[in-house]
């Protein structure tokens, strides 16, 4: 078992809940490390590309396929917002999720946190960093509730 991959996974567990690290790197993980650096930076399955490590905090930032592993399979995950349905075309377009369109708060919604964006059918509709807290989000009807970093590029 390839080191980094265990020191990686226990950093998931840390940063997203027990267990998490195992479901969103499988074994056949692949880490691509910074050249400058040696460190891990890059984390694939295959040519998907899963999360990017940050050295300077030592924490992940998830994409929408990362997001969607840890979706799928980790059904204690409770770092996630569901929005109403009417925003996700601009949540595609990397807009800001805005706190009157919050539906509902995962428990583990913290601000600064990375935070999975769900429509009402619970899928990936996004992946950013919490503003505020679960208690604000569900409680406020204006500002900035998730940083969007990325959207899924729903099929119409």
């Amino acid at each position: 078992m390839n080191m980094d991959l265990e020191k990686l996974r226990a950093i998931a567990d840390y940063q997203f809940g027990y267990s998490t690290g195992a479901a969103l790197f499988p074994d056949e993980t692949k880490v691509e490390y910074s050249k400058k650096t040696g460190r891990p930076r890059h984390i694939f399955v295959g040519d998907t590309l899963l999360a990017n490590y940050r050295p300077n905090d030592a924490l992940f930032t998830i994409t929408i396929a990362g997001a969607e592993r840890v979706i799928e399979k980790v059904k204690s995950f409770d770092q996630f917002v569901v929005v109403i349905d009417d925003v996700l075309e601009f949540l595609e377009q990397g807009k800001n999720l805005f706190s009157r369109h919050v539906k509902e708060v995962g428990d583990g919604v913290k601000p600064g946190q990375e935070t999975i964006i769900l429509d009402t059918d619970g899928k990936v509709a996004a992946v950013g960093k919490a503003i505020l807290t679960k208690d604000e989000m569900s409680k406020f009807k204006t500002g900035v509730a998730v940083k969007t970093r990325r959207g899924r590029k729903r099929h119409r």
